[in-house]
């Protein structure tokens, strides 16, 4: 039988082992960090306050902006204290909370980004029910089922973190409380918790990618159907944004959590980690922004209201 031992913390043995490196790794993130905090809350803000922001289509955006920030600041300020910290520990607590937190914030992007292309959908292939169909209370529920959903599917995968065993190993190959590291060490209760990991990621993902697919197929057949050819840039002009972030943010995750953890899938999924917590939630606004002429001339009025007043 396995000498299981009572936990009472981790040692998360962050993103390298090299001291010299970590004072520079602290800079950088920090500066990642507070891009990501100025660049998503202003979103949210420029979106609350611009009446020609009021489409369904930005306030989903701003949903992905505030659930961006929340992701990057459940995982980027404990990674920065470890960064310049000796012992690099995190509670077994803080540990359970950091994961309950991460998959559910996982789960409710994932389905934020399958109710946007959604919207797109409408958008484009009923714009005459658009208005009709997309109303502030069909949006406001439409935004309520990833929040739910996400929240609720967290609580049962983090049960089954909890019902994992430890024997004596603590150290865990990572910068925060992943399942793969997590499970990579535990020597009871293993099977259950990787079986319904990969489980559970598979579902959710294949379904909201599904959603994503459907959406733009249909979208890409309704705009080869378009006489104009303004008409048509005009329509891959608003998806080209949002398929961007949905490459980027489901690459990824399907890259971490939809294989068996071993120590190699572990070193690089760390590297794949650094890109979605951190690297993807510092984007989204600049994806979203720079190649979108609604926001540009948001920001461009906001600064010159902000000028007029002064």
């Amino acid at each position: 039988m396995p000498n299981f031992t009572d936990v009472t913390e981790f040692t998360l043995l962050g993103l390298t082992c090299h001291q010299e490196l970590q004072v520079l790794l602290f800079v950088v993130f920090l500066a990642v960090y507070m891009i990501t905090l100025l660049g998503n809350i202003g979103m949210i803000i420029l979106i609350g306050i611009s009446p020609q922001l009021q489409s369904p289509m930005y306030f989903f955006l701003s949903h992905l902006s505030f659930v961006d920030v929340c992701f990057s600041s459940n995982v980027t300020p404990k990674m920065l204290e470890n960064l310049l910290s000796e012992t690099k520990s995190i509670s077994y607590v803080g540990c359970l909370v950091q994961c309950y937190f991460f998959i559910a914030l996982v789960h409710v992007e994932v389905y934020i980004l399958a109710v946007m292309a959604f919207d797109r959908y409408m958008a484009i292939c009923n714009p005459l029910l658009y208005g009709s169909k997309m109303s502030r209370t069909v949006c406001v529920r439409l935004i309520s089922v990833p929040y739910v959903y996400g929240f609720s599917v967290s609580l049962i995968c983090t049960l089954w973190t909890y019902g994992l065993y430890f024997c004596g190993n603590f150290e865990v190959n990572h910068f925060y409380c992943a399942d793969p590291p997590l499970i990579k060490i535990a020597c009871g209760g293993v099977h259950i918790k990787e079986i319904t990991m990969i489980v559970i990621a598979g579902i959710n993902f294949t379904y909201s990618l599904s959603v994503v697919l459907i959406s733009y197929t249909l979208i890409v057949v309704a705009v080869l159907r378009m006489h104009s050819a303004d008409g048509r840039r005009k329509a891959f002009s608003t998806c080209g944004s949002h398929l961007t972030a949905v490459s980027m943010f489901y690459g990824t995750l399907i890259f971490m959590y939809l294989r068996r953890p071993t120590e190699e899938s572990i070193e690089r999924g760390k590297m794949v980690a650094v890109f979605y917590t951190t690297v993807i939630p510092m984007l989204n606004p600049m994806i979203y922004s720079l190649r979108n002429k609604d926001v540009k001339e948001a920001v461009n009025k906001a600064i010159t209201k902000t000028y007029v007043r002064q």
